[in-house]
């Protein structure tokens, strides 16, 4: 997809969290820890493509998306939307900005209004973006977002606490689109449903994609999913990017040490192929992200790591189209 137009770019990309409280002077508070969760990530997002972004819990994944759509500020670096310094953008035209990248959150029902109707939930991207329409524009334009996600007009006026989670989301899922935006950003949507559930859901991402032009980024923990879906998948750990590539590159010939390991933990449908495999379990915990480890973050649990690991961060080397981030790779 390289030779497509860049949606969205990132460079230096980092978001830091100070913590707690202090007693200390106000000219000390500059020493409290910082939360390095998303640490320096360069990025860029095709028009048209689906990026799949896999990691462990914790690693910064969910910071990662809201960063690159400034529901969070970044605490460094650069972001650019379409060529256009999105840093640069005040609130009104970041309001305004924001009918062309939406985002669809983890949890289906607390990203709905209870109080609000189905109906009125979808619809209210629309009175802030496109006032001028008439009642019974809006309306229409509602029905149609509902069809296309499954869902039926004589449920429009239930509340979000009527629906099951798969059916919430869907709700979640029109309520993005229903300004035909050219980003939508889905942070982990199936994680909270049935593995049924899930195959439904993402089934309808990959023809709403296909059927209205959409560029997504899906984040996810389970590799299954960004398989099905991407064309390229972005490696995390611990704030940084260990591999990125096409998805049959990752899948079929990572090289990084951790998406070696994150690949022999999914399952398997043969059960002798299951029992025969080996998994490469990591030893260790997942370090601190207040203290994450000087050069390679992973070279405390990665079992190719030397002492120079310890130096300095990884280079990026592979080739075109498929980076790893690695000082002991050679590639």
């Amino acid at each position: 997809m390289e030779h497509q137009p860049t949606l969205l770019s990132a460079r230096g990309l980092k978001v830091h969290f100070r913590t707690g409280q202090t007693i200390l002077p106000r000219w000390l508070s500059s020493h409290r820890p910082e939360v390095k969760a998303v640490d320096g990530i360069d990025l860029d997002i095709y028009q048209g493509e689906t990026l799949g972004i896999v990691g462990e819990s914790g690693c910064g994944k969910s910071t990662l998306a809201r960063a690159l759509l400034r529901l969070i500020e970044p605490t460094d670096g650069s972001l650019h939307w379409q060529g256009e310094d999105m840093r640069a953008y005040n609130k009104s035209t970041l309001t305004r900005k924001r009918r062309d990248f939406q985002m669809i959150f983890q949890d289906p029902s607390a990203s709905l209004n209870p109080r609000l109707t189905i109906s009125e939930c979808i619809a209210e991207p629309l009175l802030t973006h496109e006032p001028q329409l008439s009642r019974r524009d809006r309306e229409q334009r509602v029905f149609q977002m509902m069809d296309k996600v499954g869902l039926l007009p004589s449920q429009r006026n239930r509340y979000p606490h009527e629906f099951s989670g798969g059916q919430c989301q869907r709700v979640g899922i029109a309520r993005a689109l229903i300004l035909n935006p050219k980003l939508i950003v889905c942070d982990e949507p199936v994680s909270a449903l049935d593995v049924s559930i899930q195959a439904q859901v993402i089934n309808l991402l990959s023809d709403l994609q296909k059927e209205m032009g959409l560029t997504m980024v899906m984040i996810a923990h389970d590799l299954s999913v960004v398989r099905h879906i991407s064309d390229r998948v972005m490696v995390m750990y611990l704030g940084r990017p260990m591999e990125i590539g096409h998805f049959r590159d990752v899948f079929d010939d990572a090289r990084h040490p951790y998406t070696q390991a994150l690949l022999s933990a999914v399952p398997v449908a043969n059960p002798q192929l299951a029992r025969t495999r080996d998994i490469q379990l990591l030893p260790g915990d997942l370090p601190s992200p207040l203290n994450p480890p000087s050069g390679c973050v992973f070279r405390t649990r990665c079992p190719q790591a030397t002492e120079d690991c310890a130096e300095q961060r990884p280079p990026l080397t592979g080739k075109t189209g498929h980076h790893i981030f690695c000082s002991q790779l050679d590639v």
